[in-house]
């Protein structure tokens, strides 16, 4: 008797420790879905004012980009410097807009999958740019922050 007891504490202790981002496995809580999409609109608002700070601001403190084109770029300062250098100067992007295609929790973290797509001029070229995107996110204090973020094109100029 002590023993079922003793399992139907631990179990109903158990039960209170699952982290409150799932409510079933993979799914998101609407508010946290609804914070993820805000985070992509602000990631594009940033990019379209040419804003490599905010864009940093995004990312988390050991965060990982890895872009389709120029390499694996650690930690938000680097990330900074790379939208400046790529995004800003050499391929002047505008009209970047990030569809959010599906979100999903994955123990404390959550993962964003989608399409990116924008408008390019540089290099002594002009053309539209698209591709997937997935990203890992984490909470850094009381904001979500991009840990990992993977791109892929398909319609990318020669870098």
């Amino acid at each position: 008797m002590k023993i079922r007891l003793i399992v139907a504490l631990v179990g109903l202790a158990i039960s209170f420790t699952v982290p409150p981002l799932a409510q079933q496995k993979g799914t998101v809580d609407p508010q946290i879905n609804q914070q993820i999409r805000a985070l992509a609109m602000n990631y594009d608002a940033a990019i379209n004012r040419h804003d490599a700070p905010a864009i940093a601001a995004l990312y988390a403190q050991d965060a990982v980009w890895a872009t389709y084109h120029d390499g694996t770029y650690h930690g938000p300062q680097a990330i900074e410097r790379e939208y400046e250098r790529l995004y800003f100067k050499r391929w002047n992007k505008s009209n970047y807009i990030t569809t959010v295609n599906r979100v999903s929790a994955v123990g404390n973290e959550i993962l964003s999958f989608g399409t990116w797509s924008c408008n390019y001029q540089g290099n002594g070229s002009v053309g539209s740019d698209s591709g997937h995107y997935r990203w890992v996110i984490v909470r850094e204090g009381d904001t979500w922050k991009i840990r990992r973020d993977i791109m892929s094109g398909e319609g990318h100029p020669s870098y």
